[in-house]
């Protein structure tokens, strides 16, 4: 009996001896492990049977958190010049009441590896005179407010450097909404520079923040009105000495929506004869605000009198209003040395005529 124990314990170390391990082995990460519960039976020396439970521990696969926007790696050399991208500066969207429609925003970041950026809402308002296209309301709602209507998965987010993210704007319109204009901007911000020491000064953090302008149209009756009020001239002058000359066009909308005017401005001198052309691309004028479209005109050479006159189609129903102003350019130095070679001759024409009668009489 012995002899054959002893004879099947050195087949099994010989097995094990003779066996050749295949594979490498790897440092792994750690695994989450779950804990089971499974039924274990021992037998004991004198041949009882007793079944306990007893813990084992699994391995659990790690679940990767789905990112809530999509994202891509942008190329080029101009990725670390301290500034990040966010686009479209506007967008007009149209909806009837009761529906959900989702606007995506782009947002690249040019600064640094792991920047973090915060997305918050803000309602927008016109302005009373005409001095800015928009204005942030800050806490406060403004008179057409989105604020409610929009809403993101998360408030902020972290890109590396180079990273641009698309990040889904969802945009709900209760079925009860009113038709008309509602607007506001997405704001993306970021610390653009830590806390720094200058000196014996500490320096605070600026915060960087860049909008995405929403227009929202709910569908239904509206009131679409306004008009072209003036063009003016920019200086508050009617005589410069050059160009550039600044002009602007002032545009009052009365309406519950926005609108988008265009057209056309032109120059002609004394002469009746077109020396200038600029071509107005559509601008935006929210409701019941004025807004001033500035225009820069020049050329290499101005003498004399000229009349700018601009067409302006107001952005519905092709209505088009025409205005105009009249300026003069003088050049003081040319002015002055023509009116000084002028003096010149004159003073030499008399002089010449007195002494010539002089000699006559003598």
């Amino acid at each position: 009996m012995t002899t054959g124990l002893r004879t099947i314990a050195s087949a099994c170390l010989i097995v094990l001896l003779t066996t050749p391990l295949f594979g490498e082995v790897f440092a792994e990460e750690d695994t989450p492990l779950t804990a089971n519960t499974a039924e274990v039976t021992t037998i004991s020396e004198e041949g009882a049977t007793t079944t306990e439970p007893e813990v084992v521990l699994t391995e659990v696969p790690a679940v990767e958190e789905k990112p809530w926007y999509r994202s891509e790696q942008i190329s080029g050399n101009k990725i670390d010049i301290g500034d990040f991208v966010v686009g479209p500066g506007r967008a007009e969207i149209e909806v009837s009441p009761g529906e959900t429609v989702i606007q995506e925003i782009s947002v690249t970041n040019r600064i640094s590896a792991n920047r973090i950026f915060e997305i918050e809402v803000e309602d927008i308002t016109g302005s009373a005179d005409g001095s800015s296209a928009v204005s942030l309301t800050g806490s406060e709602r403004g008179p057409y407010s989105i604020r409610d209507y929009i809403s993101f998965p998360k408030d902020s987010f972290t890109l590396d450097l180079g990273e641009r993210a698309r990040i889904p704007i969802t945009i709900t319109v209760p079925p009860d909404a009113e038709p008309g204009g509602y607007y506001g901007s997405v704001l993306i911000s970021t610390l653009q520079a830590g806390a720094e020491q200058v000196g014996a000064v500490p320096r605070s953090p600026i915060v960087a923040r860049v909008g995405s302008l929403i227009f929202l149209r709910v569908k239904g009756e509206a009131v679409v009105a306004g008009e072209t009020q003036s063009l003016d001239l920019l200086a508050d002058k009617f005589w410069y000495e050059s160009g550039p000359i600044e002009l602007g066009i002032l545009y009052e909308n009365t309406g519950s929506v926005h609108v988008n005017p265009y057209g056309e401005l032109s120059v002609t001198n004394m002469f009746g004869e077109e020396v200038g052309f600029v071509e107005l691309e559509p601008w935006f004028v929210l409701p019941n605000s004025l807004r001033i479209r500035e225009i820069t005109w020049d050329r290499e050479f101005l003498l004399g009198r000229y009349t700018a006159r601009a067409l302006v189609n107001r952005g519905y129903e092709d209505i088009v209003d025409e205005v105009s102003v009249s300026f003069w350019v003088l050049p003081w130095k040319i002015v002055g040395g023509v009116f000084l070679i002028l003096f010149i001759i004159i003073f030499s024409v008399r002089a010449f005529f007195r002494t010539f009668e002089f000699k006559r009489k003598s």
